[in-house]
């Protein structure tokens, strides 16, 4: 009962008018990765009715799909000041929270002030949970094909978790977006996960991105070192973007998903031109990080192969401020860097929710200046321009 009451008073707030979908399931699971497993009463209610009285978790009235009980951001984004709940053995991990350490993810209480300084340019506005974005609108680096990533679908004012606006899960879903990872709970891998490239589940994704792989840490990096960490998969060229529904695009069998299952591949979905080459199809000019994958560039490069020379040859150690993606996934994390091998990627310098720095960074790039003594950020890997 102690429990029960602590949770209500989280979803009173209208920030967390949300579910207790995954927490009471999560009461009988002996393992937290493992697919969920107690009562369906837990999480779902058949008609929203019981003595007469509504059994949303916020008394609403009005039912939601999926017979849920509630929405998503009373689980993980309940703003206490843990980066993990935890009831009994098991852990929810926490995406809006007020602790010192954050997830493997980031925060996004660093948009709205809850934690930090706050502004829109820290991180994915999530409209129902940090507000709408009072500076842009379409996304950054957007293909700006017509209709597409030139803000008339997806923008910065219908950001969601999941769904057709959000990341996780199927894309292709109709609101609301938890409606894009039904099922995901129930079917969810853990560990190594190198989802098949056709029929693709959300729960068998890395992380429920769809169709990406990964090596998922076990406590979403709350106790992260240089050796235990999340492993991304990356690969040593990026992709030339040649239209949807192809094979070299981010439509096909599935859903939206990444061409090979790299995290890079997935951010380009949306921010298309910082993660491909450049091409013209069709009308859409993707200018992609440069018309090849050799220098110069004309933007970051990423799934790019770090080069085994150089100022690059001296990140051999891995470093959490700068990540790499591994071109094979190992089983374990690890400590070592392969220049040669490994390969730069998106989450290399950003946070994928939000952080405590501009544009989503791991690190303030106002300090990245040549000629000091600073060897984090940017000098991990251009170790000899410090």
């Amino acid at each position: 009962m102690r429990l029960f009451i602590q949770w209500v008073i989280y979803i009173l707030e209208p920030k967390y008018i949300a579910t207790l979908f995954s927490v009471f399931s999560l009461f009988l699971c002996s393992n937290v990765f493992a697919a969920i497993s107690g009562p369906c009463a837990g999480c779902h209610t058949m008609h929203n009715s019981q003595n007469n009285a509504p059994m949303e978790f916020d008394n609403n009235a009005t039912p939601n799909n999926q017979l849920l009980r509630g929405t998503c951001y009373g689980c993980h984004a309940m703003d206490i000041p843990n980066a993990i709940y935890t009831i009994g053995t098991d852990s929810i991990p926490q995406v809006y929270h007020t602790g010192a350490t954050d997830l493997a993810g980031g925060n996004f209480a660093y948009i709205d002030g809850t934690k930090g300084p706050g502004s829109d340019n820290r991180g994915h506005n999530i409209s129902d949970l940090t507000g709408t974005d009072a500076t842009i609108l379409m996304l950054p680096g957007g293909l700006r094909s017509t209709g597409h990533d030139d803000g008339s679908t997806v923008n910065t004012t219908n950001l969601s978790c999941a769904g057709t606006n959000g990341c996780h899960g199927n894309r292709l879903s109709p609101d609301p977006s938890y409606e894009g990872i039904t099922g995901a709970h129930h079917d969810n891998s853990s560990g190594l996960v190198t989802p098949a490239t056709t029929n693709i589940e959300p729960g068998q994704s890395y992380r429920f991105l769809l169709g990406v792989w990964g090596l998922e840490h076990t406590d979403w990096e709350l106790t992260k070192t240089n050796s235990s960490h999340n492993e991304y998969y990356g690969i040593g060229t990026p992709f030339t973007y040649t239209g949807c529904g192809v094979a070299t695009s981010c439509h096909g069998n599935g859903g939206i998903r990444p061409n090979n299952g790299t995290i890079s591949q997935f951010c380009a979905t949306c921010h298309g031109n910082f993660h491909t080459l450049d091409t013209t199809l069709a009308g859409v000019r993707s200018e992609g990080v440069g018309p090849n994958t050799t220098d110069p560039f004309i933007r970051h490069p990423s799934d790019f192969t770090i080069p085994n020379s150089g100022e690059y040859a001296s990140y051999t150690v891995y470093d959490l401020e700068a990540p790499v993606a591994r071109t094979t996934l190992p089983a374990v994390s690890n400590n070592i860097v392969n220049p040669g091998i490994d390969a730069v990627m998106c989450l290399s310098c950003h946070a994928s929710h939000a952080s405590n720095y501009p544009d989503m960074l791991r690190w303030d790039y106002s300090n990245m200046i040549t000629g000091s003594a600073n060897t984090g950020g940017c000098f991990v890997c251009h170790s000899t321009k410090n």
